[in-house]
């Protein structure tokens, strides 16, 4: 069943133009005895309204290949094509607010980078601030916030940059389990409600099952795709379903493979 669900999906995306396509994709840090091989030949395409998850043991390059599709850094070889216009917004597992800003102020400064009005500023930092449900808190410091609500200023920030794909990176990896189901819930909200694409890097494997539409497993330095799944399970989910954990098991299954076969 799951070949058979992963050919279906990519026969559905092979009829559309991807919002990012990676075509031999590798990344070569250094020369010499110190060169490190992050990236060999990755070849990845993402349907626009995607939600991926990149898993694979620390280290296989999965946050490289986040900053290359951001255009953060530039690939040793092939191509990246991303399309639908602007760049896409990245943000980290870290919050990484401006503690001498308001909530708002960090939100709104993009926007006062992108050269828009102080009208305009306010007006989009509202918005932004509602759709994280944070709209009562604009006017406090990040160190009155807790670590989830910090995270959702960091995401509204992000968003202001009215990007349609979205790169996150391990993005709710250091929150406590309650926590992070509850923004697993607000970023299905809104990825669904903006029809953005996104390309999520984690280790949790059942994060990856409870949000994906398909999961793809970088193996081991360097990372190349060695396996993806789709996912298929209908929305809304929970991470604890049995569903989510069948597909988490399998996950698992072939992560500790491609850990053993690097080892030997």
């Amino acid at each position: 069943m799951t070949t058979e669900l992963l050919s279906a999906a990519l026969a559905q995306r092979s009829s559309v133009r991807s919002a990012v396509a990676l075509s031999d994709v590798s990344k070569v840090f250094g020369r010499g005895p110190s060169t490190v091989h992050a990236l060999d030949r990755v070849s990845l395409s993402v349907a626009p309204g995607e939600f991926v998850c990149l898993v694979g043991a620390s280290g296989c390059g999965k946050s490289t290949l986040l900053s290359l599709v951001a255009g953060l850094d530039a690939p040793s070889g092939g191509s990246i094509e991303v399309t639908g216009g602007g760049t896409p917004a990245l943000m980290f597992q870290e919050p990484a607010l401006f503690p001498w800003l308001s909530v708002g102020g960090n939100v709104g400064l993009p926007l006062r980078l992108r050269g828009l009005s102080r009208m305009e500023r306010q007006a989009r930092v509202d918005e932004l601030l509602r759709l994280v449900h944070l709209d009562e808190f604009a006017r406090r410091q990040p160190h009155e916030l807790s670590g989830g609500m910090r995270q959702r200023v960091a995401l509204a920030r992000t968003l202001g940059l009215d990007s349609p794909v979205l790169l996150m990176d391990e993005p709710f990896g250091a929150l406590d389990a309650m926590t992070r189901d509850v923004l697993h819930d607000e970023l299905e909200r809104i990825w669904t409600e903006r029809r953005l694409t996104i390309i999520f890097v984690t280790h949790n494997v059942r994060e990856a099952a409870r949000l994906g539409d398909r999961i793809v497993l970088l193996s081991s330095r360097p990372g190349r795709v060695t396996w993806q799944r789709a996912v298929g399970i209908p929305r809304p989910r929970r991470i604890d379903s049995p569903e989510v954990a069948t597909i988490a098991a399998e996950v698992t299954d072939r992560l500790r493979r491609e850990v053993r076969r690097h080892g030997h």
